[in-house]
């Protein structure tokens, strides 16, 4: 089992959102999709903390948001190769684990929710 603490889940968000918005391929699509980053932060950093622990904090849907971005494979990929490296880099390895089998099981979610409003199946290409 991990112990992931809230001030774990925010360094997370922090950092990798940083990274992201920088990122060539994915940031573009963050920075026209945020207006307000200290906001997305706290929603994401909620979004975690209800995810990982169960705090309930986050109360939105988060895939309607999504829906209307013109995501592509391509764009998960991304979003989980930097999510992956900052987690390994900020935690050891149980910890840096669990963020990134959930970011694997989200990244899936969300890429096959996309593809039923477009009338096609999708299969999880990130998680088993």
């Amino acid at each position: 089992m991990h112990d992931i603490t809230e001030a774990q889940i925010a360094e997370l968000v922090r950092t990798f959102y940083a990274r992201a918005r920088d990122d060539d391929q994915i940031g573009p699509i963050f920075n026209r999709a945020v207006a307000d980053w200290d906001h997305h932060i706290a929603q994401i950093s909620d979004f975690w903390s209800s995810m990982l622990l169960k705090t309930g904090r986050y109360g939105g849907r988060p895939m309607r948001p999504h829906l209307m971005l013109g995501l592509e494979p391509a764009h998960f990929d991304r979003w989980l190769a930097l999510f992956e490296a900052t987690a390994t880099e900020l935690f050891e390895p149980n910890i840096a684990a669990a963020f990134i089998l959930r970011a694997r099981r989200i990244a899936d979610s969300f890429e096959m929710g996309i593809a039923t409003t477009q009338g096609r199946v999708a299969a999880p290409r990130h998680s088993v």
